[in-house]
């Protein structure tokens, strides 16, 4: 009867799929593990926080010691031990810091373009600047940490995909004065308000290019002959995300650093992660959960990922 039954999902994948599906709504439902608002994130393929929360523990529970420990790879004890576990307090920290708190205080409107995935938090267009600060800045944590991967491998060329308020791009920008870093904002009176950011940051060397990534970043490729760090946080779906990967990807180079952000976000955002790390291109990656870290090393003769505690 459990041979038939295993037999019949086999032939037919889509049975299978739906049957999957059904039994994961009738969890949430049946066992009130979730809200209607969590039953809303799954249609639309976002994870709810519940799920977010579940996923985050089984993180903890199966990722690699913060410290090193059973970690083979001479270059991921290095990036371990000299870019996670660097505890030093960089001046810029502080000046950075200072402005994401004004912004978190921040009570002027904004309207918004949004090209991407939307906010899970914000539903409508208007956004008071401290609502975008909670909702769609970076953590301390994370900015820093990008702080220290472009402090310690120095690249010279940066793009980041979705500016924001210009926390993040401060972080990359005040690590590497002598880069230049091209940052792409779909929404006018944001790029607007970041600008006001890079100053009070002390950030010179910043280009900021407004409008739909779709159609500007491809122009801007076209002018660049290598990039050496990418940061993606843009449009949250699956097709873009990897699209901008394959584009950048053609201005690569064997020490070039890819980090997508948010990649357990939603269905989407997995899947294209899962996409990413099986290109040929990619030789090592690194999942710390809310981003992944892509490497070409050729050196790298054997493809390997790391999921590790951060």
């Amino acid at each position: 009867m459990k041979n038939n039954f295993v037999a019949v999902f086999k032939s037919h994948p889509g049975v299978y799929e739906t049957f999957i599906r059904v039994i994961e709504i009738l969890s949430i439902v049946f066992c009130r593990l979730c809200t209607f608002a969590d039953l809303f994130h799954y249609f639309r393929g976002m994870f709810s926080p519940l799920q977010l929360g579940v996923k985050y523990l089984q993180y903890l529970l199966t990722a690699s010691n913060a410290k090193g420990h059973g970690v083979h790879s001479p270059f991921v004890f290095n990036f371990i031990k000299n870019i996670l576990n660097d505890k030093t307090a960089y001046d810029a920290y502080s000046k950075i810091e200072c402005v994401r708190k004004e912004l978190l205080h921040d009570k002027r409107v904004l309207a918004i373009q949004d090209f991407g995935a939307g906010s899970t938090v914000i539903k409508t267009n208007n956004r008071r600047v401290a609502e975008i600060a909670r909702s769609s800045l970076k953590p301390k944590k994370f900015s820093q940490l990008l702080y220290r991967v472009v402090q310690y491998y120095k690249p010279r060329n940066i793009v980041e995909l979705g500016t924001s308020l210009g926390i993040t791009t401060s972080y990359f920008a005040n690590a590497n004065p002598s880069a230049t870093l091209y940052t792409f904002e779909g929404a006018t009176e944001v790029a607007s308000l970041a600008r006001q950011t890079f100053t009070k940051a002390g950030a010179s060397n910043i280009v900021l290019i407004e409008g739909n990534f779709d159609k500007t970043l491809p122009a801007q490729l076209n002018n660049l002959h290598t990039i050496d760090l990418a940061f993606v946080d843009g449009n949250h779906r699956r097709e873009p995300t990897v699209r901008y990967f394959n584009q950048l990807l053609q201005k690569a180079n064997e020490q070039s650093i890819f980090i997508f952000d948010d990649i357990h976000w939603s269905v989407e955002m997995e899947l294209a992660w899962h996409e990413i790390k099986k290109h040929p291109s990619v030789t090592l990656t690194i999942d710390l959960f809310f981003i992944g870290i892509v490497f070409f090393r050729k050196e790298q003769k054997a493809k390997q990922h790391f999921t590790i505690r951060f």
